[in-house]
């Protein structure tokens, strides 16, 4: 049994719903296919209910989003099946228009609006990509994908998730089976909430997961996991292997083929994930599994992620490395905050490490109360941030065990003049990433890129 997912794009037209039937239905019945909003409806979604929270003239926008599902509707939706599906839509439109008219007398968007609102995505596609593909069985995601809070997000409760996901589908004769991306459920209070953004591909892993799937089909827009960005290196190459750690590296530094919680729940059961492009089915892809072929490519990929801020500590502290390194990794942790990069003490005893510019105040806060005993006693002098940064990240099983790689990777930035501000072993053997200005970031990619492809 394959679980299949669709993303927005591939959803997005008469035309790639169209690819979308003609992939699903060449397939064995026992499918599941996870699907994404129309594309680009989630954020028309959020602009039409700022558009009515600031007192505008929301209803031409919601009505357009109205057509366009009848549009599919009407075209691509088989004869037996067009008034049943018309009415599910419908009956979720006329919930929209009241949620959007709530908003426009309350002058405001609650969080848990603005979730339910971005919901109606998914909720409207699901039952249209049931209605397209001959025999298919529609499934409601919210009754059996869970989350719960923690600290101010919403993520999944794997446990009960995996345990619905079983009782759902367990037994289930016929299909394919459609259902739903990205949205969920409070576990706790049956409020409408949602896996963030790219959480169709986790819907899907997590379903994948829980019912030992075969494989994990992620359908897109590209043809698979490139050498770079193609927009930003020309010759850039699809990768037609890679394993799971590289995957996660790449998508943790920047490359969005797939939300990078996607892989955990496959990974864990070694069920293997393959990239494929709905535009273009022929296409080989990229194939995910627990190795890759290291001899025919030591280097995977480059990628970047921008807007990054660094943070500097200084201080006597810093030459116990072990003691900074765990207190100040935990607190992050502990806070939701991501880091990309840890830098070892200098001579200066300085320690540095990465973060998304968007948490940098966050951050400043956090390390200011963890440390506050050392600020007061001096053997932590200062905590300071530096914004304007990209993260670049060289990514390759057993990287780090090449000798010279990231000398060589040093020197070829050097020789373009890019200054590299901090660096990182990464915390396993698979990435070497480096801290340069955010106006080199194109220069430095296709700098490394050239130098291994």
């Amino acid at each position: 049994m394959n679980v299949l997912k669709f993303g927005g794009t591939s959803v997005g037209t008469v035309e790639s719903l169209s690819n979308v039937k003609r992939i699903v239905e060449s397939l064995p019945a026992d499918t599941i296919v996870v699907v994404s909003a129309l594309g680009g409806l989630t954020d028309k979604l959020i602009a039409t209910a700022s558009l009515a929270a600031e007192g505008g003239d929301w209803a031409p926008e919601y009505e357009k989003m109205a057509a366009r599902h009848f549009q599919i509707i009407d075209t691509l939706v088989v004869e037996d099946k067009k008034e049943t599906t018309s009415e599910v839509v419908n009956s979720l439109l006329l919930d929209l228009r009241r949620t959007y008219e709530a908003v426009a007398l309350l002058g405001d968007i609650p969080p848990r609006t603005l979730d339910q609102i971005v919901s109606f995505g998914e909720r409207m596609s699901a039952p249209i990509v049931a209605g397209i593909i001959r025999d298919a069985k529609l499934h409601n995601s919210l009754d059996f994908i869970k989350t719960e809070k923690w600290f101010d997000k919403n993520i999944a409760d794997a446990a009960l998730s995996h345990d619905l996901i079983v009782k759902e589908f367990s037994g289930k004769c016929g299909g394919p089976h459609v259902t739903g991306g990205f949205i969920a459920q409070d576990r706790d209070s049956g409020q409408i909430t949602n896996l963030g953004r790219g959480g169709s591909d986790y819907t899907a892993a997590l379903i994948a997961a829980a019912l030992d799937a075969d494989m994990l089909d992620i359908w897109t827009d590209v043809d698979g996991f490139m050498t770079a960005d193609p927009r930003i290196i020309k010759d850039a190459v699809v990768l037609p292997e890679m394993s799971f750690v590289e995957s996660m590296e790449l998508c943790s530094f920047g490359a969005k083929v797939i939300y990078p919680p996607t892989i955990y729940p496959v990974f864990h059961k070694n069920i293997p994930i393959r990239i494929l492009n709905t535009f273009n089915p022929g296409a080989s892809g990229t194939f995910i599994s627990d190795s890759s072929d290291c001899d025919a490519f030591p280097v995977k990929g480059v990628t970047a992620v921008r807007n990054t801020c660094l943070v500097h500590l200084y201080g006597n502290i810093t030459e116990n490395v072990a003691k900074i390194n765990t207190r100040a990794y935990n607190a992050m942790a502990r806070n939701g905050i991501s880091v990309f990069l840890l830098s070892q003490p200098g001579e200066n005893h300085e320690f540095a490490f990465a973060i998304s510019s968007a948490d940098m105040q966050r951050t400043n806060k956090v390390l200011n109360e963890e440390f506050a005993p050392e600020l007061i006693d001096g053997s932590l002098s200062s905590i300071s941030t530096t914004s304007g940064m990209s993260t670049v990240a060289v990514v390759g099983e057993g990287l780090k065990n090449i000798k010279g790689v990231k000398g060589r990777i040093v020197h070829t930035l050097q020789r373009k003049s890019i200054d590299i501000l901090a660096s990182s072993e990464g915390s396993n053997d698979t990435a070497l990433s480096f801290v340069v200005d955010e106006k080199d970031t194109v220069e430095a990619i296709a700098a490394i890129h050239g130098l291994f492809f």
